[in-house]
């Protein structure tokens, strides 16, 4: 490992309004990277949440008491992509994954991320497309996870046009870089919510970097808002030609290690972070 890395792994959650089920997910986290990646660390990006979530966080940091447990604190809603973006930028591992808080999947998916990156990935993300991914179900929601799946393809066909080329699935809520690849995209990346997965995917693919689809287990446990969806579908295909648009102006062409410096690149791209935000 490099001396610039100080551990193999860093898991990213980040978090919003989950103070009814997070704790026993951290408990979970924890145990999992003890026992599979002890060179790791854990960085929670609490985004604002309205409710008891950072409380939480902050018993889980203290009771681990362990380096290894990192609280971020958003003062401010962000969105998913921001929070995501500064974990990755504060991360201190060789491989860097987020996932999804409510471990829809489930956390044990990490290695098969991690194993993907090992292998020569950049990139590797979770696809339920793939031949060795398999679904969990509820049944009372089969149709509605059908209904969203069609969808879904429709939005991914634009993408695909657009942005990403043969990716079948951008917006699986499980991915892994390489420390090259994180710091090498994420002080670029500029959409801070849903769209930022299908932002990072194209500038992985727009700087030639190898992305690998890797197959995983989804469970499906509940039905988020129909009218959210769907708003939020038509805000990532707008959002998807404004990505477009950034390419053309050059905005994405430039050079990330221009903006760090050599005592501290941490802090530099953290600045960067939120200069980013407020230019959105």
């Amino acid at each position: 490992m490099s001396a610039r890395y100080e551990v193999e792994l860093s898991l990213v959650i980040p978090i919003y309004n989950a103070a009814t089920f997070i704790e026993s997910n951290l408990e979970t986290a924890l145990r999992f990277l003890d026992e599979h990646a002890p060179s790791s660390e854990l960085i929670l990006v609490d985004d604002c949440s309205t409710d008891d979530t950072l409380k939480i966080l902050e018993r889980f940091r203290d009771r681990a008491a362990t380096p290894r447990v990192r609280v971020l604190h958003n003062p401010v809603n962000r969105g998913k992509g921001y929070s995501v973006r500064r974990g990755m930028l504060e991360a201190k591992g060789r491989f860097r994954v987020f996932n999804d808080a409510d471990f829809t999947y489930p956390v044990d998916n990490v290695m098969r991320i991690v194993r993907a990156l090992a292998a020569g990935a950049d990139v590797a993300i979770a696809c339920r497309l793939h031949p060795d991914s398999h679904y969990i179900v509820n049944s009372q929601f089969l149709w509605k996870l059908l209904s969203r799946h069609w969808t879904g393809r429709v939005f991914n066909f634009v993408a695909r046009v657009l942005l990403v080329g043969d990716l079948r699935d951008t917006q699986a809520g499980l991915k892994g870089f390489t420390a090259r690849a994180a710091e090498a995209i994420f002080p670029l990346q500029r959409m801070d919510r849903f769209s930022f997965d299908v932002e990072t995917l194209f500038l992985a693919l727009r700087r030639k970097m190898k992305v690998t689809e890797v197959g995983v287990q989804f469970i499906y446990r509940k039905e988020p808002s129909t009218i959210h969806f769907f708003g939020d579908t038509l805000k990532m295909l707008r959002d998807m030609f404004r990505i477009r648009g950034r390419a053309a102006r050059g905005d994405y062409d430039r050079d990330p290690s221009a903006d760090a410096t050599e005592s501290d690149p941490r802090g530099s791209n953290e600045v960067h972070a939120v200069q980013t935000e407020r230019a959105e």
